[in-house]
């Protein structure tokens, strides 16, 4: 018999969600939904379904408060769950046996299966996405900054990059979800590199996007996923851009002087740089790719 499994939600105002990512846990000895205060029916709707309700004071993302409901689960073992996201049998089953037979292991990463404007998105860094999702109470531990992987304790193993081992993620449903949660995320961040001690510099604006860029959408074959994939590197580049915008305006907008020597040698270097990547990919031996990118564009 597995040992007892306590899954964790946080949640905000996730009326639209928490049904299907209660369903998809059913399995699991314990259900515990901790919830921020929410505004809508997310609390009715886990205690409905049997799920325990606890409360935490409302952050602006999970990771403050992750911590504090993990220390009300009851499991030796804890899943972390998202409440846009949910398991398939086949990862529960894995799960349960990983606790049976693989008691040394102290943490799991799990590959996750991001659903982006209706596509599972293979390649520009969202997939196989692996967290750390799956661990012995006690040996897992999240900062406070935002999007940032937790500090572990002891053994962990990866589970197959297999769809069947997959947190099914069902993200952005539409680029009006994207920008919303841009505009309180790149507010964070900018906010965290200003206490890192960055001080704003114009060159940014464009180093950090077109390097966001490249590294999804050619480091990382974003074009594999067609138009998904371009117009996805694309937002995050931009998202990379209001990023920095905001740090110079918590610098308050302080005026900076633009060398024309330094933008054109900076003109000449990031040219240079896609330049590069275009000949990389063509060169890289991977017969017909320029054809399967234009393929994959026309979808």
């Amino acid at each position: 018999m597995h040992q007892k499994i306590s899954v964790v939600i946080n949640t905000y105002n996730e009326e639209k969600n928490i049904e299907r990512a209660i369903k998809s846990v059913a399995w699991a000895d314990e259900i515990l939904v901790c919830d921020m205060r929410s505004e809508d029916n997310t609390v009715e709707i886990a205690e409905k379904m049997g799920a325990k309700v606890i409360f935490c004071k409302r952050e602006d993302y999970v990771e403050p408060v992750r911590n504090f409901a993990i220390t009300k689960a009851q499991g030796p073992w804890i899943l972390i769950l998202d409440a846009d996201e949910e398991t398939p049998p086949s990862l529960d089953n894995r799960l349960k046996e990983i606790t049976k037979k693989m008691k040394e292991m102290d943490y799991i990463r799990i590959p996750r299966k991001n659903l982006i404007f209706g596509k599972w998105m293979k390649a520009s860094m969202w997939w196989p996405d692996l967290n750390i999702r799956f661990f012995k109470k006690g040996k897992v531990e999240w900062s406070d900054k935002i999007h940032r992987p937790p500090k572990v304790i002891g053994e962990g193993i990866d589970l197959p990059l297999d769809e069947k081992f997959a947190i099914i993620h069902h993200h952005y449903d539409s680029v009006s979800q994207f920008l919303e949660r841009m505009i309180k995320y790149t507010k964070i961040q900018a906010k965290e590199l200003k206490e890192e001690e960055y001080n704003f510099d114009w060159k940014d604006l464009i180093k950090k996007p077109l390097g966001e860029f490249l590294s999804r959408f050619f480091a990382n074959r974003g074009f594999e996923d067609g138009l998904h994939g371009l117009g996805l590197s694309l937002l995050q580049a931009f998202s990379h851009l209001v990023v920095y915008l905001r740090v110079w305006e918590m610098e308050k907008f302080d005026q900076k002087e633009i060398d024309i020597s330094e933008a054109k040698s900076l003109r000449d270097e990031s040219g240079r740089e896609i330049n590069w990547w275009f000949e990389h990919v063509s060169r890289s031996g991977v017969k017909g790719l320029f054809k399967k990118i234009k393929e994959n564009f026309a979808k």
